[in-house]
């Protein structure tokens, strides 16, 4: 076997294996359109039906004008043709636009269910997802190819079906004047599908390879573009560097796509070039045979259209095969994704998730951030008894926020078990485990929507507006929320028109007040001052200890005048316990928090003294 033969069959295997997405692509797009795509079947029937009609059509024409022309008569049948001729192309005008709205009504229906499949898998997955940067890349191609690639494989394949009715009709016409018609149409297209199958193959290679370059490009360009990096693009003087960083990726991601275009190039010349030499030459022996007076002018002139319409239609065909293929290859991408599975999910047989104790347990528990070797919390074990309030301190890195992402179910322990009112967190479904949970995390999300929907979203069961109220006022943001425009129904944000942006500060209240809307019985708070100053610190904490009374509450802070006033303090160390006691215990310890509290106390003299100044 030559290695042109070994590629071509190689390449043909791969293609074939691609056949598998084809019925899983058409019953998606079945899904999301429905009727429509009945519709569409049927004008495919059509469509590809006429231009045989017209085919034959002209034969009948040019027999009886050559009939008219020698005869001086009859010219009613000529008329009676053009006319009939005339109708088949006004109907495939009437065709092709219908075609065009119910593929521009399939486009939509598709994308929007495609773009809700990956947004309710990217909600699914495990947060453990997006750590890992292959995932970030499954993402990247599901996003950039899925919302066009069904309906673009829809087109292909209906061209594809469209012309393959045709073209069987023109064989059934060809075949007439000898098998070697349709056997020189057929033989001139395998070099154009060696081609095709090459070079898609290629392309589908290449994008995978370069995934990672295509998402860096997208992420110099969303630093060049978007508000988050743009004082510090300009304090720094960084515009320049990421411009030429994503020039230099862009250079060699443009090279690559051009050298591989050029090669293509040259391929579809060559394999042209073999197809015009095959069809040419069965056209010249239908011309010696018509010199011979064995064709008429009518046969000649449906063979040259079928010949001349074949190649079109066949090149049309490994235009639509080679999208075809291409769309399926792009499409495992999709599929790929909505197949990945979350691990952090809810028990066979969960345990009921009432339970009158919210004392938190953790009990030999390591872990580790997955793609990292270093352990996040290693045998750690902790009790937090029902309605205590405890601090967390600790230096950054000790594992403070691992312990709320664990106690959320974010992830699972590698070792040992979290419990809650003595319970294990993964007998328990994870809805269940959560309604017992509200949280501030250390990075709460700016909600671009108005100030009472942004605290609503702590609890979507429609809450009056004297519940947000009152969160407002246990965050201590409804002072900021009154100097508002519109109050409570004022935009917040950039994104959109109108909208009022807020302080970081501003910001984190109305986070708060979104954590506190939510009535559950375990509070987690991660570092809820850190935006404060230490007066509205002092003020919030009196208004806070009335807000966690009689629930368990977690607070994770570096400030220890903030630790202070809680009912035990624990000082984490290389993710595990060091100290724990109150305020007034930790200090005669001598310990790590005395020493924190020593150094903290000597800052804050020098600001006092700085301020009185």
């Amino acid at each position: 076997m030559t290695k042109v033969t070994k590629d071509l069959s190689l390449r043909l295997t791969k293609a074939v294996a691609q056949v598998v997405y084809l019925p899983r692509t058409l019953q998606l797009v079945w899904k999301a359109t429905h009727g429509w795509s009945i519709g569409w079947i049927a004008l495919l029937i059509a469509q590809g039906a006429l231009p045989v009609v017209t085919v034959y059509l002209s034969r009948s024409i040019v027999n009886n004008l050559a009939i008219a022309l020698r005869d001086g008569g009859p010219w009613r049948p000529v008329l009676d043709a053009a006319v009939i001729m005339a109708g088949v192309m006004l109907l495939g005008e009437v065709f092709r636009s219908a075609s065009g709205w119910i593929r521009t009504v399939q486009a939509e229906l598709v994308q929007d269910h495609i773009s809700s499949l990956i947004q309710q898998k990217s909600v699914a997955v495990d947060l453990a997802f997006y750590d890992s940067a292959d995932f970030y890349d499954h993402l990247h191609r599901a996003r950039v190819d899925a919302c066009s690639r069904p309906i673009a494989l829809l087109e292909s394949l209906g061209a594809l079906a469209q012309n393959a009715i045709t073209l069987v009709a023109m064989f059934g016409l060809l075949v007439r004047y000898g098998p070697s018609l349709p056997f020189a149409l057929a033989a001139s297209t395998m070099p154009a599908i060696f081609v095709v199958l090459r070079y898609t193959l290629r392309q589908h290679e290449w994008r995978l390879r370069m995934t990672a370059d295509e998402r860096r490009t997208w992420y110099y360009e969303w630093l060049l573009t978007t508000p988050e990096a743009a004082a510090e693009l300009r304090l720094f003087g960084l515009g320049d560097h990421f411009r030429s960083a994503y020039r230099r990726v862009r250079a060699r991601l443009r090279q690559d796509r051009i050298d591989m275009a050029k090669k293509q190039s040259v391929a579809e010349l060559e394999a042209g070039v073999g197809a015009y030499l095959i069809t040419g030459t069965a056209l010249g022996f239908i011309v010696w045979k018509a010199a011979r007076g064995l064709l008429t002018l009518g046969d000649l002139a449906l063979i040259y259209q079928a010949l001349q319409q074949g190649m079109r239609l066949m090149r049309n065909s490994l235009d639509s095969l080679g999208h075809l293929y291409s769309n399926s290859l792009f499409l495992s991408n999709l599929f790929e994704f909505l197949a990945l599975e979350p691990r952090v999910i809810d028990p066979m047989v969960p345990r009921a998730s009432k339970t009158p104790n919210f004392a938190i347990r953790f009990t030999n528990v390591s872990f580790r951030y997955p793609g990292t070797d270093r352990f996040a919390l290693q045998n750690f074990s902790i009790l937090i008894p029902d309605g205590q309030f405890a601090a967390i301190v600790g230096l950054n890195g000790a594992g403070k926020s691992t312990l709320l992402k664990l106690l959320c179910r974010l992830y699972d322990p590698d070792v040992g078990n979290v419990q809650i009112g003595g319970i294990d967190l993964r007998d328990l479904t994870l809805s269940g485990l959560r309604s017992m949970l509200t949280v501030l995390f250390q990075q709460p999300v700016h909600y671009n929507d108005t100030v009472f929907d942004n605290i609503s979203f702590g609890n979507l069961g429609y809450p009056q507006r004297s519940d947000v109220e009152s969160a407002c006022e246990a965050a201590e943001a409804d002072e900021i929320i009154q100097r508002l425009p519109e109050g409570l129904s004022t935009l917040l944000g950039r994104s959109f028109a109108e909208g009022t942006e807020l302080s970081t500060g501003e910001w984190q209240r109305v986070a708060l007040a979104r954590t506190f809307l939510r009535q559950a019985p375990i509070l987690l708070l991660d570092e809820p001052t850190s935006a404060m100053d230490p007066w509205a610190e002092a003020s919030w904490l009196e208004r806070f200890r009335n807000v966690c009374a009689r629930r368990t509450a977690v607070l994770i802070t570096h400030r220890l005048t903030t630790a202070m006033r809680a009912d035990v303090i624990h000082v984490m160390a290389d993710g595990r316990i060091v100290e724990s006691g109150s305020h007034d215990e930790l200090l005669e310890n001598g310990g790590l928090y005395a020493q924190s509290w020593a150094t903290q106390r000597d800052r804050e003299l020098v600001l006092e003294r700085f301020r009185s100044a």
